[in-house]
This record gives C-alpha cells, structure tokens and sequence, in this order.
C-alpha cells in the first residue's frame, strides 16, 4: 500500500495511492484522524488498507505532494553509513552510529523544488532510505526491531557542505529551510518486509551518481532502531533516514553541485522514486522576510 500526505485545493490531507488515482482519506475519515502520524499513533493503518479497496477521490495530477509526515516529532538522520561513502571520505569506520536531527520546515515532498540558498552555491544531493516508525519502540532489540516499522521511502538529505563543515557538528548544512526532499510515499513494511534487498540509484540531470544496496549500510535497520531506541523513545510517525551511499558531489573532482534548473531523482526499487527540481532562494516569493536589506 502506497501512503502519501498531500495538499489539494489548499487543504492539507492524506489519503492511498492507487493506481486509479488519490484516495482521500482526510476527507472520509478525517474526523477521526487529523493526519497521517495521528493514523500510525492510533495504530490504525488498518483503516487505510479497508479504504484502499475503494474507487479514488482525486486525480494524482491535481494534488500537490508534502513529505510523508509533515509534522514527524523526530527526524534521525545518520551519517557515514555506507561502506562505499566512508571509503571516499576516508574515514575509519564508526563504532557507533553518527547522528544528528532535521527539522520538518527542512524538507518538501516529491515533485516540489528545493531551495539553493542565498548564502551558497555548494548544495549537494544525497539519496537515503527513509524509515518510518509505526508503533511506540523503547529499548527494541535488534531481532524485534522490524515489528516497530511501518513502513519506508525515499529521502534526499540535500546538504550545504560548507556550512556543515564549519563545525563537527552537521546541524547547520543539514538544515537549510527546503533543502531535502522525502517522499513521494510510503511502501508500507508488509510489502515490503526485508530492507536489505532495496537498491538506490541517486540521478542527476539523468545521470547516475549513486548507485548502491542497502546492504551496503554499515548499521543496518535493525541496529539503527535498537541504537537509537536506547536513548530515546521512538514515537509512531518518527523517522530514521539511515545514510547515503557513495558519490556523493562534494568527493568529485571537480566538486558537482545541485544548481537551479536541475532535476534530481532518488530512486530505490521497490520503494519509488522521489522527483525534485532546484531553484535559487528568493525570500520575497517564499513569504519570509529577508533582514539583510537595510530597512
């Protein structure tokens, strides 16, 4: 079952894909359930696979996608991950998971741009496995960790690499407003139940710069939920973004770089494919206000 969270006539809802069209869930059960973690929190997903069965609301066309969980409480992300990135970095091998968090106003949903920001040019793509937590998890070994899951998609953790790098602290480039992409839905964990057969393709302008198996993960699933729920509850709806492969733009040489006009795709077979153009920041056109010019 495809999960998204989407806007239609400007009214934010969620609902099933199928492949007749959107089924607006918010707008039939909506009295219940005010989003789509408020579904996963009352552990009723149920309901939305009784309404998978039904004839669609709305056209896909018609809808403007937002992230999966717009409003998630935690957004995990983990970096240094892949066996192929630590290798082109030249790092040692962590002993333990590296993390660090995203907010949600850092990330759009599938097909809506990203923002290069004002204060750099060097915007960098990286393409993730998203996993979404379906029930409350603390202190979850790793052989019970899959029951906690409710599902996976694509992410993009779009990255200013010279903020991140001013610090040893990521937090500064990981969180430009509108940088990163996750969507454009969730596969629900029943379809698909094993992770580790996924394989992602990040591609850039049509050209594959990432192409890796999840089972390249140095901390897989299973050990990312068991490590994280060590030190903090996981709640339904939270998200663990477990890392990005190898080829990344900032090891290239020359560097590439994410820049307006440009069309980028994570792809991971099984899950979908999340759509994302760049476009320049333009404080005035977002609504928010730009305090650099003198008043």
């Amino acid at each position: 079952m495809r999960v998204i969270s989407f806007e239609h006539q400007g009214k934010p809802s969620f609902g099933v894909l199928t492949e007749e069209g959107v089924i607006d869930a918010g707008a039939r059960i909506g009295n219940e359930f005010q989003d789509l973690r408020a579904v996963l929190c009352a552990g009723a997903l149920d309901r939305l696979q009784g309404l998978a069965a039904t004839g669609a609301d709305i056209a896909e066309k018609d809808i403007t996608y937002l992230p999966v969980i717009p409003n998630a409480s935690k957004i995990l992300c983990v970096g240094i991950n892949y066996l192929s990135h630590i290798k082109e970095t030249g790092r040692d091998i962590p002993k333990h998971p590296v993390l660090f968090t995203r907010f949600a106003d850092s990330i759009v949903g599938h097909n809506c741009p990203l923002i290069r920001p004002k204060v750099s040019t060097d915007f960098d793509y990286e393409g993730e496995l998203a996993v979404i937590i379906g029930e409350r998890a603390r202190h979850v070994s790793q052989a019970e960790a899959m029951d906690y899951v409710a599902g996976y998609s694509c992410f993009n953790e779009g990255s200013i690499r010279d903020f991140q790098m001013h610090t040893i602290q990521f937090t500064a480039g990981k969180n430009f407003y509108k940088s990163g992409g996750f969507g454009p839905w969730m596969v629900t964990s029943d379809e698909q139940p094993d992770p580790g057969a996924f394989h992602l393709q990040t591609r850039l302008n049509g050209q594959v710069l990432q192409d890796a198996p999840v089972s390249d993960l140095c901390f897989n699933i299973p050990q990312l939920i068991e490590y994280c729920s060590s030190w903090t509850p996981l709640e339904p709806g939270d998200v663990i973004v477990s890392g990005t492969p190898g080829g990344v733009g900032r090891v290239r040489k020359p560097p590439i770089w994410m820049k307006p006009g440009d069309v980028v795709e994570i792809d991971i077979t099984g899950v979908g494919v999340l759509r994302n153009t760049i476009i320049d920041e333009d404080p005035a056109q977002l609504g928010l206000p730009d305090n650099s010019v003198s008043r």
